[in-house]
């Protein structure tokens, strides 16, 4: 079993988080896979983007706003 630091990329409305997790890799055919408590706070940043509540979901990991630069109208 290997483990590896990943980043995933949550996008909820105008924002998105960057998360640091550990991807675990084994030999079955379900990998790789996340631990629970990585798929928890993948949750939760999910859950915090959603309501609003950047503070909450910084908690986690660096926190970007998504804004529109050019509209193809």
């Amino acid at each position: 079993m290997n483990t590896k630091r990943k980043i995933k990329f949550i996008h909820e409305g105008q924002y998105v988080a960057e998360v640091q997790v550990e991807v675990i890799e084994t030999e079955n055919s379900w990998s790789p896979t996340l631990s629970l408590d990585d798929a928890l706070k993948l949750d939760d940043v999910r859950e915090a983007l959603k309501a609003g509540d950047l503070k909450a979901a910084a908690q986690y990991g660096r926190v970007y706003e998504l804004r529109p630069i050019i509209s193809a109208t």
